[in-house]
């Protein structure tokens, strides 16, 4: 068997377990699922599956029914992160990864928009919603990245405006 015959035998394998993912996905309901060859984009992997759920039950649901489902074909994730609290869960299949995000963080991060889009091999699921014209994209933070930074010598607008009434109450 030569190199070149061995390098399709492994592409066909991973293409056929990349559709596999995405059929698994379809099973649980996934939204506005992209299979994406990104060969030529990136080493981290062959394909890119990206799909939404309508709730976090949902992705978790959409989660664990593609570890179940490839598990029972013998395939094991090399690993998994996020939770369905993150709203974002990846699952990493070598050759695969798999997105499955609530729609706000996939308007917010914009997944697709690194993948050329004309190497998406297939689109299923129900469509998300379209963002408005204009709209652009929601300014929505993730709970994850709020915080709160006291500065030193930085007082709260709140705070000056309160003083200020106090200033005037004060005047004889």
């Amino acid at each position: 068997m030569t190199e070149e015959t061995k390098e399709k035998i492994i592409d066909i394998d991973a293409e056929a377990l990349a559709r596999r993912c995405v059929s698994v996905c379809e099973e649980r309901k996934a939204a506005d699922i992209l299979l994406f060859d990104v060969r030529e984009q990136t080493i981290l992997a062959d394909y890119f599956i990206v799909c939404s759920g309508t709730s976090l039950p949902h992705l978790r649901a959409i989660s664990d029914h593609v570890r179940r489902e490839l598990q029972a074909a013998g395939v094991r994730p090399r690993g998994a992160d996020g939770s369905p609290s993150s709203q974002w869960l990846v699952l990493d299949y070598g050759v695969i990864l798999v997105h499955i995000l609530m729609p706000e963080m996939r308007h917010y991060y914009c997944l697709e928009d690194l993948w050329d889009k004309r190497k998406i091999i297939y689109r299923g699921g129900e469509p998300l919603p379209a963002v408005r014209p204009g709209q652009g994209r929601p300014t929505i933070i993730p709970p994850h990245l709020v915080t709160t930074t006291v500065i030193p010598g930085v007082e709260d607008a709140d705070e000056d405006e309160d003083d200020e009434d106090d200033a005037d109450d004060a005047t004889p």
